[in-house]
């Protein structure tokens, strides 16, 4: 959320923003009247509160002289100012929250940095890493290569759940174990703090990453008004909502695992083989709470440690830089990772790693102290990235390690989870 006195003081920055991420707009006239209104109401509201003081410190002394009906008066001004406090009050709290509610649906403001553009064609690539996989025989898909080798169940994943839903078994359920413990292993190495989340949330929680309220539609609804979480980064982020960090311990890494579910509105048609794009699926989560002049070089780090699973894991990718019209809402800065897929002879979104900047952190309440450096409070830094997206990952693997018989070659950084298992055969 971006702060009601930057809207106010550079609403031609806000102007440019929206414009820049295509789709995103704000009602500035709205802003700058319910503005308006909510100062001169605070200005009026201390008015009277001075006014009503003032008499009301005249009654004694009018009792005291005998004057009981200037004493009267006074009461009933004193009655009508507390009246009309009260109607004022009630009347602030309507501005306020038509205020908040508007200003927490204005999406971030892009960094300096980030490419203009409209959409995902515009993303530059920053690097890339290997060459797509050439193969000497047709290859296949991993849609085609799951029920081959047992590894995927489409049709009995739509039996027991609906469509977007898919079943593993054999090589495949102890693949997707083993892919999340390798990348919890990884990050906890490199110093992340491993933590194990409920996967229901409650709104405060979501409104706090920017899931709620304009992404609603996107969530699966539970009762009590409670949510699936749609990433583990609500709940790494959550963690400290509300709450005073001490910047001698920033920055924080943390990292979990957890399934994530979303209802996928508005991508009908889109990825609808495979499992690329489906209502359920494992991701490991990286979350750091920076420092805001270490923030960047945070975001540096985390898609290199991003990257470094993707390398021992021997998959192709490259890194592309989100122009402004693709930039998620809470993202001041996001950079994508995707990998090579044979099936699409393309890449394909694997990890997406943001620095919210104080966004998220000012929706969520989250503060550091350093009193070596000022006096008070300050927003911390928030960045989210994925390391890595579990079922894309093994349709990479799948696709990339296939073999002219229809087997599957296992990563030799796999191996070790996976009962030293090397290759995976196709059913007999």
């Amino acid at each position: 959320m971006l702060d009601i006195k930057f809207v106010r003081e550079n609403p031609d920055v806000v102007d440019k923003a929206c414009e820049s991420r295509q789709n995103a707009h704000w009602d500035r006239q709205r802003f700058f009247e319910l503005d308006e209104e909510r100062r001169s109401t605070i200005t009026e509201v201390e008015a009277l509160q001075a006014q009503r003081n003032a008499v009301s410190k005249q009654i004694g002394q009018l009792m005291r002289e005998g004057r009981r009906d200037e004493a009267e008066q006074a009461k009933a001004q004193v009655s009508a100012n507390k009246e009309r406090i009260s109607q004022l009050d009630d009347r602030r709290a309507e501005v306020e929250k038509e205020l908040f509610d508007l200003v927490a649906a204005i999406p971030n403001i892009p960094h300096e940095s980030v490419p203009y553009g409209v959409d995902d064609s515009d993303n530059p690539e920053v690097r890339k890493w290997g060459e797509p996989t050439k193969f000497d025989f047709e290859p296949k898909a991993h849609w085609d290569l799951g029920p081959s080798t047992g590894m995927i169940d489409f049709d009995r994943g739509v039996k027991l759940a609906g469509t977007r839903f898919y079943l593993l078994g054999g090589a495949g359920a102890l693949m997707e174990r083993a892919l999340i413990n390798f990348f919890i292993d990884e990050h906890v190495k490199a110093g992340f703090k491993e933590w194990w989340p409920p996967v229901i949330t409650n709104y405060d929680s979501l409104f706090g990453t920017g899931q709620l309220p304009k992404f609603d539609e996107d969530l699966f609804h539970v009762s009590g008004g409670m949510y699936l979480i749609p990433t583990a980064e609500v709940m790494l982020t959550n963690i400290h909502r509300g709450e005073v960090l001490d910047g001698d311990k920033l920055p924080l890494w943390y990292t979990a695992f957890t399934p994530c579910f979303r209802e996928e509105a508005g991508s009908a048609g889109r990825d609808t083989r495979g499992i690329i794009r489906v209502h359920e699926f494992d991701k490991v989560e990286m979350v750091k709470f920076a420092k805001p002049d270490d923030s960047m070089n945070q975001l540096e780090s985390m898609v290199a440690e991003a990257e470094h699973c993707l390398q021992k894991l021997g998959l192709p990718y490259h890194v592309v830089s989100l122009c402004t019209g693709d930039l998620g809402f809470s993202a001041t800065k996001c950079y994508d990772l995707e990998v090579w897929l044979p099936s699409y002879n393309n890449y394909k979104e694997i990890s997406s790693c943001s620095n919210c900047w104080d966004f998220q952190a000012r929706r969520a309440n989250i503060k550091y102290r350093d009193p070596s450096e000022f006096k008070g409070t300050r927003l911390v830094h928030t960045l989210n990235g994925s390391g890595l997206a579990v079922g894309r990952t093994m349709a990479a693997i799948m696709e990339n390690y296939q073999n002219a018989d229809g087997s599957i070659t296992v990563p030799e950084a796999l191996r070790p989870y996976m009962r030293d298992m090397e290759v995976i055969k196709p059913q007999a």
